[in-house]
């Protein structure tokens, strides 16, 4: 047994040992193994303020927001601000030519007025707690993977069963970090009845489009606002007229003393997921295949997109959405690529596997860096053949359509369908080889003299459509994914003892686990940075910038004429807007708090500087900044713009 779990011991350990700049997403529960050195660098408070199960602490004042963002209760009225982008799809449900709440914001001027959001929902941590004894508990080592498997399921199941017994809107998960070296349990309460309070325009909430995007200097005024509703009890509840405000355990003060250069902060949210620890094959896959298709495959997919939307209001509202979605990984991968080759990260990685592997020898590690090399040799085909599937057929609506009769088709413009069929129906057939497509593609195919004419066929004809839809659907089902599934599980079993090697090879090195969309703490200070020779970029942006960029004839920086007027008034030049900072941040950060050394909300997270979001594989501290929209910023635009200086009755301010 002492055996069984000596690596869980390595890992608390790894905790304690010092780690390179601001690097890292850790744990909450084991926040105090850290806190030592965040108070070392400015912290003020203690790890019970941060997570505590006995009393109120900062993480009640956090939400897992939809499905992929953070949010944060800012009043004890269940008031919560997120980013822009992170509402982005709520706004535009409620919105029509008639009422466009993208163009033109949303302000609720009573809580009658607050808008529902069918399917939106929070979840609150409740507890965390390191269930790895238990999760493993029955296992022998004579267990075949399959085995080992079945039982942690049958386990973890168990323990997800008695935490929610008491329901009241209780969920919960078990992870596995380190690769299934370690599993912890997380337990929340989930509330459904969520509601729109106020949006900027989108000429705030997402001033510079993609543009601007993963940019800096930043000027994007990106937040919205929503309040969670509880039944009487403060339960969760579905909605209801007679629904009231959240009252929450905890919420956080908002701070209007600002930043400067060197203050130390800390982001409180839900990373979604980072692969720091992998394999030099995996990079280069990354970095030399699927990143370059794959920007290739979505550049053509926006530029359809936009020239439907550049000609109609109505396409731009239908649209919107879709588009940023589409563009925001596609920018990403742009800056991602690029600080990996300037990084060399590739062969960064294959020194130190080399090292490893002379260290290794003799031990039941040796040969695994070789193994790993093996088996991305195996799944990179087919896994490239699976993200062509992915970024092309499965993009396509008219076979989403016939597979799906109850498709929503009020954000659907069939135009800009069939250009995206031709176009990506086109890109799979000419990259992938023919063992990679059905028998009905082929067929198909053969019966067209052009894409065009194939195109043409397949949105006159229901059943022309379900036969292609139907075919790529189950390849891609039942063939291709199970055999990428497999090879990636076989990946998985050798990274879990890659990390337990890598950690006995390194002994002085922190390791923190790979983000995985669950509540982490990253801490760091506000600092600007050196993107190539003779550029030092400063760390705050000002309301003089976006009148620097503000340009009428192009929809991303043409901003309300009341914010040119307030600007025209004088007096608010040097209104900060946003600042950059060393945490370490990636997808799912988006809407997570800012905060100060006492714990007060200063910004919320929405975005990376482009040339390092690389860091969601290599951390580099000279480069990797994440980007805050400053607190003032919002209460200048809730002030100034949407007059719903109210809600600032339910705030609580410190300077």
């Amino acid at each position: 047994m002492i055996k069984k779990y000596s690596l869980l011991a390595a890992l608390f350990l790894c905790a304690l040992q010092p780690l390179r700049a601001d690097e890292g997403m850790w744990l909450p529960a084991l926040i105090s193994q850290r806190i030592g050195d965040m108070q070392a660098k400015g912290f003020q408070l203690t790890a019970e303020d941060l997570y505590s199960v006995n009393q109120a602490s900062l993480k009640d004042a956090v939400v897992l927001f939809g499905s992929g963002c953070t949010g944060e209760l800012v009043s004890d009225q269940g008031l919560l601000f997120t980013n822009h982008h992170c509402g982005y799809s709520f706004i535009q449900r409620h919105s029509s030519v008639e009422h466009d709440y993208l163009k033109d914001g949303f302000w609720a001027l009573t809580q009658a007025d607050e808008l529902p959001n069918p399917g939106l929902t929070v979840r609150f941590l409740e507890r965390m707690e390191d269930v790895t004894a238990l999760v493993l508990k029955g296992y022998k080592s004579k267990m075949t993977e399959e085995q080992r498997q079945a039982l942690i399921k049958k386990n973890a199941d168990k323990l997800k069963e008695q935490a929610t017994a008491e329901g009241n809107g209780l969920k919960a998960s078990v992870e596995a970090l380190y690769y299934g070296n370690q599993y912890f349990l997380f337990v929340f309460r989930e509330y459904r009845d969520v509601r729109l309070v106020g949006a900027p325009p989108s000429s705030i909430g997402k001033f510079g489009g993609e543009t601007d995007n993963w940019m800096w200097p930043r000027h994007t005024g990106d937040f919205s606002i929503f309040r969670i509703y509880a039944g009487p009890d403060n339960l969760p509840a579905d909605y209801s007229p007679d629904n009231v405000p959240y009252t929450p355990k905890k919420s956080l003060k908002i701070s209007r003393a600002g930043v400067k250069d060197g203050d130390f902060t800390f982001v409180y949210g839900c990373p979604g997921s980072t692969q720091e620890y992998i394999h030099s094959e995996a990079v280069r896959y990354i970095q030399d295949v699927s990143d370059p298709e794959k920007i290739a495959l979505r550049t053509t997919r926006l530029n359809l997109m936009k020239k439907y939307m550049d000609q109609s209001q109505a396409v731009r509202i239908q649209y919107s959405s879709k588009y940023a979605s589409v563009a925001n990984a596609w920018k990403k991968w742009q800056g991602e690529e690029k600080g990996l080759r300037k990084n060399k990260v590739v062969p960064v990685k294959q020194d130190y596997e080399a090292r490893f592997e002379e260290w290794a020898q003799g031990t039941r590690f040796d040969g695994i860096t070789g193994r790993l090399a093996q088996l991305y040799a195996a799944r990179n085909p087919l896994f490239r053949a699976y993200e062509y599937y992915r970024e092309t057929v499965l993009t396509i609506e008219r076979l989403q359509m016939a597979l799906n009769p109850r498709f929503n088709k009020k954000d659907y413009y069939q135009p800009i369908d069939e250009e995206i069929f031709a176009a990506m129906i086109s890109a799979f057939d000419k990259a992938l080889d023919d063992s990679y497509k059905p028998a009905a593609f082929l067929e198909q195919r053969a019966r067209f003299a052009s894409v065009e004419e194939w195109r043409d066929a397949v949105f006159a004809d229901d059943a022309l459509a379900k036969e292609l839809a139907e075919a790529l659907d189950k390849y891609y089902d039942e063939q291709l994914a199970p055999q990428v599934k497999q090879l990636n599980q076989a990946i998985t079993l050798t990274y879990r003892d890659y990390m337990q090697g890598q950690m006995e090879f390194e002994k002085d090195k922190t390791f923190y686990p790979d983000a995985n969309l669950t509540l982490r703490v990253a801490y760091g200070h506000v600092e600007g940075y050196r993107p190539a020779d003779a550029i030092w970029y400063q760390p705050v942006s000002t309301l003089r910038g976006i009148m620097e960029k503000d340009n009428p004839e192009i929809f991303d920086y043409n901003i309300p004429q009341t914010l040119r007027d307030i600007y025209a008034e004088g007096g608010h030049e040097n209104q900060p807007v946003c600042f950059l900072a060393t945490n370490h941040t990636t997808g799912g950060n988006s809407g997570s708090p800012v905060l100060n050394a006492q714990g007060n909300l200063i910004g919320i997270n929405f975005d990376r500087v482009w040339e390092g979001t690389m860091s969601d594989l290599v951390f580099d501290p000279e480069i990797c900044r994440n980007i805050s929209l400053d607190v003032r910023y919002i209460l200048f635009i809730i002030k100034e713009i949407g007059h719903a200086d109210y809600l600032f009755n339910e705030m609580t301010f410190v300077e």
